[in-house]
């Protein structure tokens, strides 16, 4: 609204001053008429409406284009207020929400009542002048109509953008929290049915298996609390932080966390070798995290499905990083693991990545995971 006042303020402004409102439109040639009080008001009257094109489109055009029809009729001299109604034209096509067709139709049969007025005062004006002038001005309309059509599809556009960004949002939430809670609960049962069986005659490692729980369930505390603080936005993020502000080392998944990883899985009863190569500094953070989610989420169906079976964890690091993840046992059946939220969402995140994810039973027994992640994945 300011800058429409400040458009109908200056086109006024100009049409008001003769040295520079004389040029402007004179449709039907008639004998010029000296400017009056009702020039002035019919000046105003192309001008001032102006200031309501986009709030009432049909209403600015009304009131413009029946001024400029009775300053024409009148014979006043040209005067650059007669520009308003193609700004009111473009504006009512941009802008109109209702009665479009019907505006339309009325502004082209008060063209035609115009031209025939016109023509009856003896306007020297040919048909054909009278055709081009409605062409110009049908071109006005077009252009506002062009312009509202354009604005709906980016209007739809962004929709649509923020549609898929909710949607991945929460497809990245759903993988985090499956690889959190799963991993973690996993263990949590596995050490439970185990302590229950030693109760009686193993009571020293009924004590291991629960402070191997009660090490668990922090594990995933502190994740989740990382993952909430993550959610919540940076502010949170800065509130959980230790005293020695060693937040993100300790709590945010990593390639550092790995043997830690490892140590909890061997706590569960699940023999685990890790064999690292090369520079695990020189990758990027979303490459480490991919990186722990894809030995995590192997490890986790390998307590499920093979339970007590040798497993080998191998991570190479350099300008890609290799994943490889081996249990071996004949007892891994064809169909012990499946392709679910797990491997599906995790094969989902390393192609988010740039890498590459296989996942299958090897000749002889067993299962193995296979990754690519690049070491500068942002993902």
């Amino acid at each position: 609204m300011a800058w429409d006042f400040g458009l109908t303020v200056a086109l006024a402004a100009v049409s008001l001053v003769p040295q520079l409102g004389g040029n402007g439109i004179q449709l039907g040639q008639l004998p010029e008429r000296s400017v009056d009080a009702w020039a002035i008001i019919l000046i105003l009257g192309q001008c001032l409406p102006l200031a309501l094109r986009r709030r009432w489109p049909v209403v600015c055009l009304t009131l413009v284009a029946c001024s400029f029809a009775a300053y024409q009729s009148m014979g006043f001299k040209p005067n650059i207020a007669g520009v308003g109604l193609f700004v009111a034209l473009y504006s009512a096509g941009a802008y109109a929400q209702r009665f479009r067709r019907v505006s339309a139709s009325a502004a082209t049969a008060a063209y035609v009542v115009l031209a025939v007025t016109l023509h009856g005062l003896d306007s020297p004006e040919s048909p054909l002048d009278f055709v081009a002038f409605y062409v110009v001005l049908l071109a006005c309309w077009a252009a506002g109509a062009k312009m509202r059509a354009w604005r709906a599809g980016e209007a739809e556009r962004r929709r649509e953008a923020a549609r898929l960004a909710i949607a991945q949002d929460r497809a990245r939430i759903a993988r985090e929290l499956h690889d959190v809670v799963t991993h973690h609960v996993t263990a949590i049962v596995v050490q439970s049915d185990a302590a229950q069986y030693l109760v009686d005659s193993a009571p020293e490692r009924v004590k291991e298996s629960l402070r191997a729980i009660s090490g668990t369930g922090r594990g995933a505390l502190e994740e989740l609390r990382y993952l909430l603080g993550v959610l919540d936005g940076p502010a949170a993020r800065v509130d959980d932080l230790d005293t020695d502000g060693a937040f993100e080392a300790k709590r945010s998944p990593t390639v550092r966390r790995l043997r830690e990883l490892v140590e909890r899985t061997r706590l569960v009863g699940q023999p685990v070798a890790l064999f690292e190569d090369g520079d695990r500094n020189a990758i990027s953070d979303g490459s480490a995290l991919v990186t722990y989610r894809v030995v995590q989420e192997a490890l986790t169906n390998a307590v499920k499905h093979a339970s007590s079976r040798p497993t080998e964890v191998r991570v190479e690091y350099g300008g890609e990083i290799c994943v490889d993840v081996t249990t071996e046992g004949s007892s891994v059946g064809t169909g012990a693991f499946k392709a679910g939220r797990g491997l599906t969402g995790l094969s989902e995140r390393v192609r988010a990545s740039g890498g590459e994810l296989t996942a299958g039973n090897i000749p002889g027994g067993g299962f193995r995971v296979h990754a690519r992640i690049p070491s500068g994945a942002s993902v």
